[in-house]
């Protein structure tokens, strides 16, 4: 029973099922968006004698799952390293704190250091896999981005917000970098050209962008839910210094310019029936419940159900990713 405990406290720390769709986005991204787009997309080889074929993810299953490890791990060391600057804040904001408490603060360093070692070094070999060993810095870059997040930028006016944002938002660019690498190692050299893959570039950067607004919008959200906490720990957070108003104005502007984007590039590029209806129930229904929730906003409990319904919008938008992989796999335009 007491095994059980510390291993609850332990995955709750590593914030596991957060961690879980972190892998699930990537394995989104490889499999139902990049894969079904390649299948799709004519290739000549030398080889072939003037017949087309279609291109294939060449990335190894291994390297990409190694890939996939070293984002888990260095984003684990980041949810650790949060608890344990976050000890005082979440006594008020939580009534509850798991470093300090279930765990003591030096093994949770050493849980934050094991975790950044692994992923640092998982993605160097990695990125000396596909030919371009000094990308593996950017492992290193986001393990001191996390640090400094947890110990400063967080406390910072809007600076911890979009960071998180931003970081949210390369998670699908980086599984397109990686597989973008190994697909020119081997059709630069074995094709007659190599195929342009815009296409490929359009639907990733369309899911960061998504991304990158629900995220900032959820993380301005939760500051308005952390506002008495914040404001008592002298956190400059949006709250803070703009006032709870000027923040719900600013994240219900937000999901309003979610909703139109959302159409927008539907109008613009997609135009198929089983998106529209996906983005009108799963998506659009749920962020109109957040503009109420905000609109509202009587208590605390408002700005949490509003940032809980933006956090399952979040997720569909990343099952939508298996949605298209279908219609594309198909042809159910």
């Amino acid at each position: 029973m007491h095994t059980s405990g510390k291993m609850k406290d332990f995955l709750r720390l590593i914030r596991f099922q957060n961690l879980l769709i972190v892998a699930l986005t990537m394995l989104a991204m490889r499999y139902a968006i990049i894969g079904p787009i390649l299948s799709k997309t004519e290739v000549f080889l030398r080889e072939s004698h003037g017949y087309p074929s279609y291109m294939m993810l060449q990335l190894s299953w291994h390297d990409f799952l190694l890939l996939v490890l070293a984002t888990v791990f260095i984003t684990a060391g980041g949810y650790v390293i949060n608890d344990y600057f976050d000890i005082k804040t979440d006594m008020v904001n939580k009534g509850r704190v798991i470093v300090g408490r279930a765990i003591p603060r030096r093994r949770a360093l050493m849980f934050h250091n094991i975790f950044n070692i692994l992923g640092v070094a998982s993605g160097f070999y990695v990125s000396y896999r596909i030919g371009y060993p000094l990308a593996g810095l950017m492992f290193l870059l986001v393990t001191g981005l996390f640090y400094f997040y947890s110990a400063s930028y967080k406390r910072q006016f809007l600076t911890g917000n979009i960071l998180v944002a931003l970081l949210t938002a390369a998670l699908p660019l980086l599984v397109l970098f990686y597989e973008w690498a190994a697909l020119y190692n081997f059709y630069s050299v074995r094709a007659v050209e190599m195929p342009a893959l815009w296409v490929l570039l359009w639907w990733i950067c369309g899911f960061s962008l998504f991304a990158f607004i629900t995220t900032l919008t959820r993380e301005i959200i939760k500051d308005i839910e952390d506002f008495k906490g914040d404001s008592a720990f002298g956190r400059n957070t949006l709250p803070v210094v703009l006032g709870v108003k000027t923040s719900v104005v600013i994240s219900a502007s937000l999901t309003l310019l979610t909703v139109i984007l959302l159409y927008l590039v539907w109008f613009l590029f997609i135009r198929d029936l089983i998106t529209l209806a996906y983005i009108s129930v799963i998506l659009v229904i749920p962020l109109l419940s957040v503009l109420y929730f905000l609109y509202r906003g009587r208590d605390k409990g408002d700005y949490y159900k509003a940032s809980t319904v933006m956090k399952f919008v979040m997720l569909g938008g990343l099952i939508y990713s298996f949605v298209a992989g279908i219609i594309m796999n198909y042809n159910l335009y």
